[in-house]
This record gives structure tokens, C-alpha cells and sequence, in this order.
């Protein structure tokens, strides 16, 4: 049971090898307190009226002169020992590992792949992706994956590491990841199944013959289909113990002790927890790209198991996607893998191996000896679970005139114009424009993650109130809009930089919690329930991009009650947007969505006219 650690062993590796670079990439530095507050004072400032202001930039100056020295300097002590990697790794598991929400729709994120051709079967599209997966997984065994680049520059790819045979594990404080790299054994799974999920029942499927042949995509489609017919009805619901990963935290690692206290269980728990990755067969025939995305977001919850890092989703009709547990996993390593194993090259290789017989895949139902209490505990499961999908509104919004191309060809970065465009559209629909996040990956750093970053600049306030003013000139617009942009594109560059306060700040305050007796600190302070820490984390926008080739829809849910979630695919001809948000506050989403298209549009205009 691991914590997302990675053995310090260093092979020798070639320059073609997927971890070539990984201990060569720079480390993520350890920000200044001093300048790390003064950005944060900088970054709020515009979401704050003066006495705010004011009161911010005292909690912060209290903090910078006392205890926050103290906890710099452990941080620093922490950051300075040999088994750790960088200063935020215990931040990444708080983060992540002890939150105690439900990870479906609060944490997992979602990719909708491309449709497929008309005639593909379910059968046939869970099988090709079944087999390129098992491909991807045995080119990483054996370091052959491309190093994923941006401009030529590498980045860190041990995030890849977790794709297979990495379950997060429920725990009643902070959870867990159960995954096959660890200090004492640093190697890849040695796992030859996987589970599929079909009318809530579970099994086991080899797809990795005993002479580590991997089997053919005939031969799997021959046993899904035997699968299929096993199963033929839908599981009794308090017998349908995949509702229980969609449980609380705290409460699904009572309810999972109590499971396991029976030898039988265990066992057949390892065999899902030490599974490749999972398959969800959906029996819903999705007649369009949003309802296959609503059901990728969240489904039914008893034919999924949200804990498995990776869970391809295929429906009747071949449409498919993929769900993400997020802990050791961000968007760029899903799109890295959702892009090679649609990747023209691996379909070939694919359907070549289908000329070489391997044998007959086996595959085995995974059954639980359930008392009465379980049973009762599943239905309660199935009842929140029922109650969260209930509890969120999303919309699938495409706007076929703002590719990037013709975003390009206005002389501006596409994520600016997006950002911008956000801004704009959320003053339309609310009057203000709220606190916004955008995730900004930093895997050009050796194990980097994501940076937090806050997208309202002074700039983007003043342009959209010079948006407002029919009487100023194109020239003015313009001028305020160039602005908007180069604090925009600046504000990247810091968080590519690691030069955000967020997290820093935010690592500083666990620390506090945790160690407050044993460092001699307080374990709060006002900075962290200051108008500027407040309002500048309490988003109105969650936003986040995925350049994927692959995938055409990119989603999550909303993180807070007037959230509106922002997944968007930038295409080189479309612009996919998917919104999500809490359903009693859905009328502020559909008015989002109508003001977008006039942001767009204005902003467009603006540039084309000047």
C-alpha cells in the first residue's frame, strides 16, 4: 500500500527510453515566503474591495513576520532530505488522498473519444481498446513509450507509471494508492487481467496469456461476448458492490473493513485492486456526444468501480470514453495514453497481432459474501450516488467557428481568447466577474504536476468593464484587450514557472495543522480565512483544457455551489465546451453558455475590426 512514492533506484537507460529524462528535468524550486506572499497580495487584489484589501495585506504581513518563518523553515528541512523528490509531495497526497468527497463527480475526470464508424459493435470497440491498452502497457514495461514533448522539450512521464494496476484505496483519515511501484519492489505490474463490468456483476478477464503473450483482439472479442451472455441481467441493487467506490471517504473505509474481515472477500478484492485497469460494458445506447459524456462523468454507479485509476467506458453502438481517478493521474498522462492507443500505428499493430492465435482468454466472475449490514450499506450507497447524479446540471456547448485556427488567424493565444472570453461572459450572466481556475501543467519539472492558477488579472477586470461602454472607441477595446492578454500570458509563464502562492502557501498551512505542537506554532491564522484567501480560491469557474487528438470531450464537475465546471477541447475547426454545476443554480449555466457565444463573438469581431 503506497503513497504515490517512486523508488530512488536510477538505471541506466538509453535516450530512447520513456524515463530517459525523468531525473535529468529540473526540480520544482522551493518558492520564497517573502515573494510567494507578495504574489498572492497581487493575484487577489483584484477580486477585493479596499478595507478587503486592507485586511488581507495585514493577515499576510502577521503571518510573513511570525510563525510563517517556522514553517518555511520546516518545509525547507523537509525539501533538503534524500528520499524526497520535491517540496510538494506531501502536499499532492493532502490534496488528493484526504479529501473525504466522493470521487465520483468531485474528483474523477472524464474523456469522450471520437465516434466511431457506424458499423463498430460494442463488442468490437471494447475489444480494439482493450488490446491497445494491454499494447501501451507492455511497450511502458518495456520503456519503448515516446517521450511526451511540448516544443521539443521533454516531460516527466512517471506519472505513467499509474495507469495500470493503481487503485486508490479508502481509508477513515487519508486514503491510499495501491499501485506495483514501490521502494522495495520499483518494477511494473506483473498483472495478466482486468475487470470488466457488465449489468453490475464483475469479473476477472485474462488478457495476458501465462507466457506473457498478450491475446489477440478476436480472442477478446470472443470472450466478451461469452461474458455478455453470462450475464444477461442486471445484478440485484444490494448485491451491487461497485456503488460502494462511490461512497464518502471515511464511510466507504468503514463499510470496506467490514467487508474484508472475511478471507473470501479479500481475496476477491485483490483481484480487482491488482487488475490493469477496468472496462465498464454500459448497456445504454448514447445517440449523440453529450449523453455519452453525462454518462462518463458519473453513469451508473453500479457498473463502475471509481477507484480503478483508469476505467474505459464502452456503450452499445461502440461510442466509449474513459473516466480518471486523479490522485496519481493528471489530464495531460490520460491524453498522452487516449491519444497512442487510437493512434493510427497502434491500430495496425492491433489488428496485425489478430493473425496470430494466442488461445482462449479466461475469465472468471468476482463475487462477494455479503451479510445483511453490506447489503444495507450498498443500497445507502446507491442512494447517495443516485442523489449526487441528481444534484448536477451539465450542457455540451460546440462552437464550430472558434478552432484554433481561426483563433490563430485573429492574433491571439487560443487560451487567452477562451480565458478572456470566460471573463467576459460570466460579468454578462452574473454582473462580476468571479474568481477562476485554470490547472496549468508543470511535467517539463521532474515529477511536476499541475500549477493553480488564478486567472483574474487587473487587466481582464478592465477589459470586460471597457466591453460595457459602447461609446469607447475600437482602439480603446483593443488596447485594454492586448493588455488583458499579456497579463494573461504572463500569469502562465509564473505558474509554468512554479512561481504561484497557492499551493506553497497552502503546503504551509497543513504543515501548521499537523505539526503546530511540535514546531511551537499556532496551527491557524488569519491569513488563511482573509478575503483574499477566501475569495480568490472560491470559484465561480473551474476551468481546465485538454489537447487531445482522440478524445472530443473533456469534463468534470463542478467544485463548489456556484461553480460552474469548464472543460474545453481546443480543435484546429471546433471549440468543445462542457459545462457542469450544480443543478438548483443551473439557470446561470444555460445563461453562461448563451453569453459565451456572444463573447466569442464580440471579442472576434474586436480583433478582426482593429
Amino acid at each position: 500500500m503506497m503513497d504515490l512514492i517512486y523508488s530512488n533506484d536510477k538505471p541506466k537507460r538509453n535516450k530512447d527510453s520513456t524515463f530517459f529524462y525523468t531525473d535529468s528535468l529540473p526540480k520544482i524550486a522551493l518558492p520564497n515566503l517573502q515573494e510567494s506572499i507578495q504574489t498572492f497580495i497581487n493575484w487577489c487584489s483584484p477580486l477585493l474591495n479596499k478595507e478587503e484589501l486592507e485586511e488581507t495585506i495585514k493577515a499576510c504581513d502577521e503571518f510573513e513576520k511570525g510563525d510563517g518563518l517556522k514553517l518555511q523553515k520546516e518545509l525547507e528541512r523537509y525539501n533538503s532530505q534524500d528520499d524526497v523528490y520535491s517540496w510538494l509531495d506531501n502536499f499532492w497526497k493532502t490534496r488528493y488522498l484526504k479529501r473525504r468527497v466522493p470521487v465520483s463527480i468531485n474528483a474523477n475526470f472524464f474523456l469522450t473519444f471520437k465516434k466511431p464508424d457506424i458499423s463498430t459493435t460494442q463488442i468490437q470497440k471494447a475489444s480494439e481498446l482493450i488490446c491497445a491498452g494491454v499494447y501501451y502497457k507492455q511497450e511502458l514495461d518495456k520503456e519503448q513509450i515516446p517521450v511526451d514533448k511540448i516544443k521539443g522539450n521533454p516531460l516527466c512521464m512517471v506519472q505513467n507509471k499509474y495507469l495500470f494496476s493503481t487503485t486508490r484505496i479508502p481509508h477513515k483519515i487519508c486514503d491510499s494508492a495501491k499501485t506495483p511501484y514501490s521502494k522495495d519492489n520499483p518494477s511494473f505490474s506483473k498483472a495478466k487481467h482486468i475487470i470488466v463490468i457488465h449489468n453490475h456483476q464483475i469479473f476477472s478477464l485474462e488478457v495476458i496469456s501465462k507466457e506473457n503473450q498478450a491475446f489477440n483482439k478476436k480472442e477478446i472479442e470472443q470472450a466478451l461476448e461469452k461474458l455478455i451472455n453470462s450475464s444477461p441481467n442486471k445484478l440485484k441493487a444490494e448485491e451491487s458492490i461497485g456503488y460502494l467506490t462511490s461512497l464518502e471517504r471515511t464511510k466507504y473505509a468503514d463499510v470496506r473493513d467490514e467487508l474484508l474481515s472475511e478471507k473470501y472477500n479479500a481475496i476477491q478484492m485483490k483481484i480487482i485492486e491488482d487488475a490493469l485497469f477496468c472496462v465498464c460494458l454500459d448497456n445504454e445506447i448514447v445517440g449523440n456526444e453529450a449523453m455519452a459524456s453525462d454518462y462518463l462523468l458519473c453513469g451508473d454507479g453500479g457498473n463502475r468501480w471509481f477507484d480503478k485509476s483508469l476505467s474505459l467506458i464502452v456503450f452499445k453502438g461502440g461510442m466509449a470514453g474513459v473516466n480518471i481517478e486523479h490522485c496519481g493521474l493528471d489530464g495531460t498522462t490520460a491524453i498522452g495514453f487516449i491519444d497512442f492507443i487510437h493512434n493510427e500505428t497502434t491500430i495496425d499493430i492491433v489488428n496485425k497481432k489478430s493473425m496470430v492465435e494466442t488461445g482462449t482468454p479466461s475469465f472468471e466472475k468476482i463475487n462477494f459474501n455479503l451479510s445483511s449490514s453490506l447489503e444495507e450499506a450498498i443500497l445507502q450507497a446507491k442512494n447517495s450516488f443516485e442523489t449526487l447524479a441528481s444534484s448536477i446540471a451539465t450542457k455540451l456547448v460546440s462552437f464550430d467557428e472558434f478552432g484554433s485556427n481561426h483563433i490563430k488567424s485573429l492574433g491571439i493565444s487560443p487560451d487567452a481568447f477562451c480565458q478572456i472570453s470566460f471573463a467576459l461572459a460570466h460579468y454578462k450572466t452574473k454582473g462580476f466577474v468571479g474568481a477562476t481556475y485554470e490547472s496549468i501543467s508543470t511535467r517539463h519539472y521532474e515529477r511536476g504536476r499541475t500549477e493553480a492558477m488564478r486567472v483574474v488579472t487587473p487587466a481582464i477586470i478592465n477589459f470586460v468593464k471597457v466591453m460595457q461602454e459602447d461609446k469607447n472607441s475600437i482602439s480603446i477595446k483593443k488596447e485594454a484587450l492586448d493588455e488583458a492578454v499579456k497579463q494573461h500570458l504572463n500569469r502562465i509563464r509564473e505558474c509554468q514557472n512554479a512561481k504561484a502562492p497557492e499551493q506553497h502557501l497552502w503546503q504551509l498551512q497543513f504543515i501548521a495543522q499537523e505539526k503546530s505542537k511540535e514546531l511551537g506554532v499556532q496551527k491557524d491564522f488569519k491569513l488563511f480565512h482573509s478575503a483574499g484567501w477566501l475569495k480568490m480560491r472560491d470559484d465561480y469557474l473551474s476551468t481546465s483544457s485538454a489537447p487531445s487528438q482522440s478524445a472530443s470531450v473533456f469534463g468534470f464537475g463542478a467544485t463548489s455551489k456556484q461553480c460552474i465546471g469548464t472543460g474545453y477541447i481546443t480543435k484546429p475547426n471546433k471549440l468543445k465546451i462542457y459545462l457542469s454545476t450544480p443543478s438548483d443554480v443551473s439557470h446561470y449555466m444555460d445563461s453562461f453558455s448563451d453569453n459565451l457565444a456572444i463573447a466569442f463573438k464580440e471579442i472576434a469581431l474586436l480583433l478582426k475590426n482593429a
